[in-house]
């Protein structure tokens, strides 16, 4: 907890007559007053905090709100200049969420009303906060609304009112002021804390010692003093020194300590003595020459004394500065310091701190702001030579600076002074580095150190990987994640021979496991994928989950192994960990460094789209599909450029199954991902369109389907067209032969291949047979025929023929009507649990999520709860009710059917979407009919408890009202008719009409007229606005939704038998025999999965990478040519040349200063000459 200071003793001020205290308070405000002796003289003659005051709970803290400012709020807190840093740095970087720093600059000098220079104030504002938010750094200052502080606070300001708001959020200003000199300090007093304190500022037009709203947090140190400056120095000091020994990056993953600079601007006297503490602390610092007297002081110093003239001892101590000095050296000095302050009197002290100050000049640098701009300070301070001057003795320079420029993110310093050829760097020096970058998200780092000698395959191992996820920040939605999972390993306990205890701790973030990171990539991939790592968790596939749990505590309670084996996929690996942190910009690195580019892109794709789904904050969620986005892009680029290139190859690639990916193929994942964009590109269309037609030609007209489907032996004639096998093979024979050199293409069509292979073994009729009736267009039609002949049969059943029950019926139709609903049940069964997944539970899954399926699953429920009803003559009627529900939910299917259609199949998905908005509709019209229903009976009948009356007058009858069915005649009294009707209660419940109830006629009228002004008008036209904004936003992007919805429906019948129910039972038989007695693989499945190793995987994954680099190199041309990128060109040239004209005017600084040198020399020289020779004249005149 902080404390403040509280004055006990009172020492009286001899100026003010015993009224103030030498700390600068009145006498009321001391416990006691100090003693005096016999003649009455006081006995302590100097004030001093440490002993004149005593500590107590802060009363000041909180959150601070400048009155009328409007910007947010900031932190701030009273504390004792003797209070442990270590205790205010957790506090600010762990209580009040300050970002921790890559570099702290505290700005100190120019205190007062000082009036500062016109090219300081550009320096600070276009150098400093530029430089400072380059390298996410803390600015300390003053946080006085005087001096150089305001300076400070107003480029603060100025950059966040013109940089974005993520740039905005790195230029972190700490104020540290002395609490005895801020103005209104009362208005922060608060026991218990502000929040927040509202803080009342004067004219903001000029300096004055209020708080400066521009700083993101104040720490006011109080000494005890009142109405003084410098209360704050002894703190800020530890504080520097503290920060100096903390390391970089998230929770201190850094590896370096965290760059403190000291910056000069002017300065009184007293910075002297700042100066040369600091130093003595090994803090570099930067002085701004003709920034002020301070600062001029020292950069004179630095410029015009020789070293030659101190002795070569080692860094003085406090009180031995001036030995060993030359006197000549000590009056050059007291000369300079006479000259900037020569109003001082103590002189003697201020030249022992000049002295001790130019012995640690190794540790200044000076900048010549005036001379050189604010332009030449951005790059100065993005590596300036002060960097390799507090780093460890044991590392090497380079790497320290290489550390240095991954702490301040100034990649473009990096490749200038550091991989310009000069320095071979090898694995070793890059390797810290590049595990900062990483965790640190710098991709530009990554990039470089990846072409600058570190290997990749070297470096990433699970270990290494695992540590990567240890740094997930636990505010991320991975993180969540993975300690979900973790929870659930360590639920499970593993006994143990041992004394070794099972894993019953606390989730903690060191606990993770590659296990961890493969249950979350299942549970977002879903079993699209294999699960990942499970190879070298030495897990099977197969294995079930609490058995995985099991064996995963079993082996990590060991040696494991695996952690020091190299990453299989070292590229996808990354590319996967920094999708899960949603790192934009290294995600597309990864994916640009990765194989399988298409395949890579969709399941970035994917786990975002899964992510944004379980993200809570708003900001997050639009981050993660933008970047889901931009994934889909690229694969849909990325596959044009390869369908470009070649035909077959493309379609290789959609259903190649990829061994990084878990055997997942292209299709696969962009169906799971909902990537329509992807879909509707022309190549996947072309091979879905392949599909479907089988071996007949695309261009086939329907009729022409429908006659031979019909009458079969019209395929032997030339009615119908199918593709000529020879003119295919010898077409993929050439290009085979022409794609030779560079890669193998003719593996593109192995499906096609496959048929033709084994078609040649079969005799003609027999071939032409199977090319038919196989293709799933052909599925398709006789099953769209057959269900259209099943509703007949159906409503002619149901109309005609549904006889009583037993023994009188059912009918011989109706048994019929049941055999075919039981080969569509069994239908349904082969489409549940013999298709998809490895697991029964997948496939069940994966069959309930599908709308139309479930729509199956009610119509066979309802048809099996009206077969069973129908026996009875109990409930005999309400079967056949049921039966006639069922025939609509059965007719109802058929709009899957026209899904396939290119016009209808884009209104289906209209409809669909519509039936949301009708939702919405009826939810405001459930709420004014029941509003006016139960209002319109109330005022109508005075008593009436008949509820089935009830409900149909409060909610059937203004439902009809909408549609025009008003019965006037019972509402309004003036054309009320004769009725038989009764006002005794004992009659009206007893069943009698009760009689309407006149008094309050004209309000029934005047709420039927509001009533159907609202939803005839209101709510209607609510609804067809609404239906409008659908069907617009549907059909804008109509083709890609058809194209999208057109693969499962491909899908579905091409894995389905080819003959239709009823006849599919045939289908069944054979297809049982075929694969569980037999065991002969299906041919189709190649269709849709196929499976390259060796050579064709190899060649394939070197075509597509190629493709890729194709349209990296097309994307980077045209940003070259584009407008911004010339200028940032030309800006870097123009950078470079002021760079060196920079260099060449210290050049001529150096030579200038060199030549006054010898001058002085000569001149020197001169005077000894000619004083010599005047001696030897008086000599001789004299003799």
């Amino acid at each position: 907890m902080a404390h403040k200071p509280q004055n006990n003793s009172f020492v009286g001020l001899c100026v003010s007559n015993g009224a103030l205290c030498q700390c600068g308070g009145v006498r009321e405000l001391h416990d006691s007053v100090a003693t005096g002796d016999f003649f009455g003289a006081a006995i302590v003659t100097q004030w001093d905090s440490r002993q004149h005051s005593s500590e107590c709970p802060t009363d000041a803290f909180g959150e601070l709100e400048f009155a009328g400012a409007g910007r947010r709020h900031s932190h701030f807190l009273r504390l004792s200049c003797d209070t442990s840093p270590q205790i205010i740095y957790t506090l600010m970087t762990a209580h009040w969420g300050l970002p921790l720093p890559n570099l702290v600059v505290s700005v100190v000098g120019g205190e007062g009303h000082e009036k500062i220079k016109t090219w300081v104030r550009d320096v600070l504002r276009n150098g400093l906060v530029r430089a400072a938010q380059s390298t996410g750094a803390w600015i300390l200052t003053g946080g006085l609304r005087e001096g150089i502080s305001r300076c400070v606070g107003e480029a603060v300001r100025d950059h966040g009112a013109a940089a974005p708001a993520l740039s905005r959020k790195k230029v972190i200003a700490v104020g540290l002021a002395p609490w005895g000199l801020v103005h209104n300090r009362q208005q922060l007093v608060q026991a218990q804390g502000s929040f927040p304190a509202r803080y009342y500022v004067q004219n903001t037009s000029r300096d004055s010692c209020c708080l400066d709203n521009n700083c993101q947090a104040f720490l006011l140190v109080d000494d005890g003093s009142v109405g003084r400056r410098g209360g704050e120095t002894s703190f800020r000091l530890n504080l520097e020194d503290y920060i100096s020994h903390q390391r970089t990056g998230i929770w201190g993953s850094g590896s370096i300590e965290i760059p403190v600079l000291c910056m000069l601007i002017s300065g009184d006297a007293c910075m002297l003595e700042r100066l040369d503490a600091s130093l003595r602390k090994a803090t570099p610092w930067l002085v701004l020459a003709g920034s002020g007297p301070a600062a001029d002081l020292i950069s004179e110093l630095l410029g015009n004394l020789s070293s030659a003239s101190l002795s070569p001892t080692s860094p003085p101590v406090e009180g031995e500065a001036a030995e060993g000095l030359s006197p000549e050296l000590r009056d050059r000095v007291r000369e300079k310091i006479q000259k900037y302050f020569p109003a001082e009197a103590e002189l003697d002290r201020l030249v022992d701190r000049a002295l001790s100050i130019y012995q640690n000049r190794e540790l200044i640098t000076v900048f010549h702001g005036e001379q050189e701009g604010s332009d030449d300070f951005d790059t100065f301070f993005g590596f300036p030579p002060f960097a390799s001057k507090r780093v460890s003795s044991e590392a090497s320079e380079y790497t320290e600076e290489l550390k240095l420029a991954v702490a301040w993110n100034r990649v473009d310093i990096a490749k200038t002074e550091l991989f310009n050829g000069d320095i071979q760097w090898k694995y070793e020096d890059l390797e810290d580095s590049m595990t900062d970058a990483l965790i640190n998200d710098k991709p530009q780092f990554v990039r470089l150190f990846c072409e600058n000698g570190l290997n990749i395959l070297d470096y990433l191992t699970y270990r290494r990987l695992e540590s990567l996820y240890h740094s997930l920040s636990d505010s991320s939605l991975a993180y969540v994640l993975l300690q979900r999972r973790l929870s659930e390993r360590q639920d499970v306990t593993v006994p143990l021979k041992s004394s070794q205890s099972a894993l019953t701790g606390p989730a903690s973030t060191m606990e993770l496991s590659m296990y961890e990171v493969s249950r979350l990539l299942w549970d977002l991939l879903g079993d699209v994928c294999q699960p990942f790592y499970y190879g070298p968790l030495g897990l099977d596939h197969s294995i079930s989950t609490r058995r995985a749990l099991k064996q995963v505590n079993k082996m990590l309670l060991g040696e494991c192994m695996y952690r020091d084996q190299r990453c299989l996929s070292p590229w996808a690996a990354l590319f996967i960990w920094a999708v899960l942190q949603n790192r934009s910009d290294m995600a597309v690195y990864f994916w640009e460094m990765a194989g399988e580019s298409v395949l890579s892109a969709l399941g970035g794709c994917k786990i975002l789209r899964e992510l944004s789904k379980l993200e809570s904050e708003t900001e997050n969620k639009l981050a993660m599909k933008e970047l889901a986005q931009k994934f889909e892009n690229l694969a849909h680029d990325v596959f044009g450029e390869c369908y470009q290139s070649s035909e077959n190859r493309s379609f290789t690639l959609l259903i190649r199954k990829s061994p990084v990916w878990g055997g997942a193929t292209c299709l696969q994942m962009a169906i799971a991902a909902d990537a329509r964009l992807f879909f509707s590109h022309d190549g996947v269309q072309s091979l879905l369109s392949q599909i479907w037609w089988g071996d007949m030609e695309r261009s086939t007209e329907v009729w022409k389907l429908v006659l031979t489907f019909f009458l079969p032996p019209l395929l032997y004639t030339n009615l119908m067209s199918f593709r000529d096998q020879e003119e295919e093979v010898k077409s993929l024979e050439v290009n085979h032969i022409r794609d030779n050199e560079s890669l193998d293409g003719n593996d593109a069509t192995v499906f096609s291949l496959a048929d033709i292979i084994q078609n040649s073994k079969r005799p003609f009729i027999v071939s032409r047979w199977r090319q038919f009736w196989f293709a799933p267009v052909t599925s398709f039609l006789g099953n769209v025929l057959m269900y259209f002949l099943f509703l007949c049969l159906f409503a002619y059943v149901l109309l005609v023929d549904f006889k009583p029950p037993p023994p009188h019926g059912p009918s011989t139709l109706e048994f019929v009507l049941y055999f075919w609903v039981f080969t569509l049940v069994c239908e349904e069964i082969r489409q549940t649990f013999f298709v998809g997944g490895n697991f029964v539970i997948q496939r069940m899954r994966n069959y309930i999520q599908d709308v139309w399926n479930k729509c199956d699953l009610t119509a066979i429920a309802l048809f099996t709860l009206a077969l069973c009803c129908r026996m009875f003559p109990w409930s005999y009627q309400f079967g056949r009710a049921v039966m006639a529900i069922d025939y609509m939910v059965f007719t109802l299917r058929l709009i899957h059917i026209f899904a396939i259609h290119k016009q209808l199949g884009p209104k289906i998905i209209i409809v669909g979407k519509m039936m949301k908005d009708v939702f919405f509709f009826l939810f405001f019209l459930a709420v004014w009919l029941t509003a006016y229903g139960v209002a319109n009976q109330a005022l109508l009948y005075s008593y009436d408890p008949r509820p089935n009356w009830i409900l149909r007058r409060v909610f059937y009858r203004p439902y009809l009202h909408i549609f025009g069915q008003i019965p006037i005649n019972e509402m309004d009294a003036d054309k009320l008719g004769d009725m038989n009707c009764t006002n005794d209660t004992t009659r009206i419940e007893a069943g009698e009409e009760p009689c309407m109830n006149t008094n309050a006629n004209w309000l029934v009228v005047i709420l039927l007229v509001i009533y159907l002004l609202f939803t005839n008008i209101v709510l209607v036209n609510l609804l067809i606005a609404m239906f409008s904004y659908t069907f617009s936003k549907v059909q804008e992007h109509s083709d890609t939704y058809w194209k999208f919805q057109r693969y499962n429906l491909i899908v579905e019948y091409h894995s389905r038998p080819c003959l239709a129910p009823p006849f599919i039972i045939i289908s069944h038989l054979h297809l049982f025999i075929k694969r569980y007695i037999r065991r002969i693989p299906s041919v189709k499945s190649k269709h849709f999965v196929l499976e390259l190793r060796g050579r064709k995987a190899s060649r394939l994954n070197t075509w597509e990478a190629i493709q890729k680099e194709n349209l990296l190199s097309a994307h980077n041309k045209q940003q070259r040519d584009s407008d911004r990128a010339r200028l940032k060109c030309t800006s870097v040239k123009v950078d470079s040349v002021l760079k060196q004209m920079a260099e060449i005017r210290d050049h001529d600084q150096r030579l200038r200063l060199l030549e006054t040198e010898v001058s002085n020399t000569l001149m020197h020289k001169q005077d000894l000459v000619s004083l010599t020779c005047t001696s030897h004249h008086q000599l001789y005149c004299s003799l």
